[in-house]
């Protein structure tokens, strides 16, 4: 992970708000929270830096505190499967916290700076002995996320480009939107919102300059401004 910083212990007095949202602390009292905190160490991710590489051992788990990454797997041809975008909260490598890990299924990049906590097999083993509900809370971060790929799934197989893409954009516009005078504006290229949504970027070109036409959105580079949420839901 070249170009990003590293440090030892995290001071949970001035991180805790923004890290103690997850899920994956969910349900712990303050104190434990604090204890899970202090174990992790702290990483500055540089943007289009890798986090992590498929087909390594999972040696950490980490938890993305601030910017944006993206989980994603290649092909046997060299193209890139957009897994999950992760976002403040989420957490990944989950399979450190098994006796014997098995090697990450696919790589993680940060997409902006990135701040993330991580923590070695051993401490995150040791802190799920100590705290059970951290091992059930990641039993259900992995039950969430193949929810996630299983939805998608269908996605492909009953639903339309148009409707995957309204899809992948309203998602986004819910987690990471900002309100806007006009609307709600989702930072994202094409290139991700097609991975998002499984159609080609040609098809999401396409699809986006129709509804700018019609007024739905407005395309600026790398955002799109949602005016009328509902003219994009398709029965």
């Amino acid at each position: 992970m070249s170009g990003d910083r590293h440090t030892p212990m995290i001071d949970s007095q001035t991180r805790l708000p923004a890290a103690g949202t997850s899920g994956f602390l969910a349900g712990l009292e303050q104190s434990a929270i604090e204890s899970i905190l202090a174990a992790a160490q702290v990483l500055e991710i540089g943007a289009k830096r890798t986090i992590l590489s498929e087909g390594e051992p999972a040696s950490r788990l980490f938890l993305l505190r601030t910017g944006q990454a993206r989980y994603y797997k290649l092909t046997n041809t060299g193209n890139e499967i957009l897994l999950k975008w992760l976002l403040p909260g989420d957490v990944f490598g989950v399979g450190t916290l098994l006796k014997h890990p098995p090697n990450y299924i696919g790589s993680g990049e940060a997409l902006s700076n990135c701040e993330l906590l991580a923590w070695e097999h051993t401490s995150i083993r040791k802190l799920a002995k100590t705290y059970p509900q951290l091992a059930e809370n990641a039993l259900r971060v992995v039950l969430h996320y193949l929810k996630g790929y299983s939805d998608r799934h269908v996605g492909l197989v009953a639903r339309s480009a148009q409707q995957r893409l309204a899809g992948a954009l309203l998602n986004l516009g819910h987690r990471t939107g900002r309100v806007h005078p006009h609307g709600v504006e989702v930072e994202a290229t094409n290139a991700q919102l097609s991975a998002l949504a499984d159609i080609s970027p040609f098809t999401t070109s396409r699809l986006l300059g129709g509804w700018e036409r019609d007024g739905s959105v407005s395309k600026a580079r790398g955002k799109v401004l949602i005016h009328t949420p509902e003219a994009l839901i398709l029965d």
